[in-house]
């Protein structure tokens, strides 16, 4: 069975680093695109950055100078790299993976695509002092 498993989570203070993981059980994810998504507190969730099957990378606005997404397809994980933390960087972490029966390995219409259906439970980002 596919299933994605976020992990890396914590409390940080500002301007710290994390790392978080995205590993996938039942599928190899060579030709699978997944992307990160965050919900913040009483706020709709957001999409933060999507990286295609060839390592391609897309990322929303705000998150172009501090995140990078990346990809080992051998261990079978997606990393979000988030540097410079700020707390309105708390939230919760999602991943979302294209579904592997039919994958296109592309970013396109993210995050609005309906295609990124497989999620994670999300791990929770707290950044305070």
């Amino acid at each position: 069975q596919f299933q994605i498993v976020e992990s890396g989570g914590g409390l940080v203070q500002p301007g710290g680093s994390l790392r978080l993981s995205c590993t996938s059980t039942g599928f190899a994810l060579d030709h699978i695109a997944l992307s990160w998504f965050r919900r913040a507190p009483g706020k709709e969730r957001d999409g933060v950055a999507c990286i295609e099957s060839d390592g391609q990378a897309e990322y929303a606005e705000s998150s172009k100078d501090r995140f990078t997404i990346s990809r080992d397809n051998a261990k079978r994980t997606v990393y979000l790299q988030i540097n410079n933390l700020k707390p309105e960087d708390t939230a919760t972490y999602y991943c979302a993976a294209e579904s592997p029966t039919f994958p296109l390995g592309t970013c396109t219409n993210w995050p609005t695509s309906g295609r990124f259906a497989r999620w994670g439970q999300g791990t929770q980002v707290t950044v305070s002092r």
